[in-house]
């Protein structure tokens, strides 16, 4: 009888069940913008994952800082390749702060989340609020947006991605907007508590 003993990528591809791919498609937020791109807070995750769960994942990171919703979908098209098992799709942010049409970047988020559903893909949306100068009306439209497509779609929701990281001074950058070290391991605690019951 001979014993094979196969290399430990290998071992995944033939046992898809021992592993989850999970895609992020994002801006600059989930790319990580000013920290080491270790330290982005997908690349996190599967460290939590080896030690609370035992599980082993695979993450993929299709962000791109100061992208919108516009180029989502033609780049998610291109990360399907990695034949993902999960997605999470975490754009708009720049849609709003650009002053862009939400009803526009709700059907680009859709035209994802399409094809996602078409690949018979998990899907969990991130959400994400606007500054108080931007007005109320607004504001309110725009958090609205994700939660329609959330319940349009039965999605599985992250409420707001910067939860217990945005306005506060010791976990941002200089910018005030964008994530340091530390911010990034709060996020990545917020997507883990999310993703956890879908492995």
């Amino acid at each position: 009888m001979k014993i094979l003993f196969l290399p430990l990528a290998l071992f995944f591809f033939l046992n898809p069940a021992f592993s989850k791919t999970i895609v992020f498609v994002g801006d600059s937020l989930t790319e990580g913008y000013g920290v080491a791109k270790e330290s982005a807070y997908p690349n996190l995750l599967p460290a939590l994952f080896k030690e609370r769960m035992e599980k082993e994942v695979v993450i993929v990171n299709g962000s791109v800082s100061g992208s919108t919703t516009a180029s989502a979908s033609s780049r998610f098209r291109w990360f399907l390749r990695s034949k993902p098992d999960i997605l999470v799709l975490a754009l708009g942010a720049n849609d709003g702060l650009r002053g862009l049409s939400l009803p526009e970047s709700q059907k680009n988020l859709e035209d994802v989340i399409l094809l996602a559903k078409a690949e018979k893909m998990k899907i969990v949306l991130a959400g994400m609020l606007m500054p108080p100068n931007y007005g109320d009306d607004y504001r309110k439209q725009f958090e609205t947006l994700f939660k329609d497509l959330v319940k349009k779609h039965e999605l599985i929701f992250i409420p707001f991605l910067l939860e217990g990281v945005a306005g506060v001074k010791e976990l941002n950058q200089a910018d005030g907007i964008h994530p340091n070290e530390k911010g990034h391991k709060i996020m990545a605690e917020t997507v883990y508590k999310i993703l956890g019951p879908l492995l």
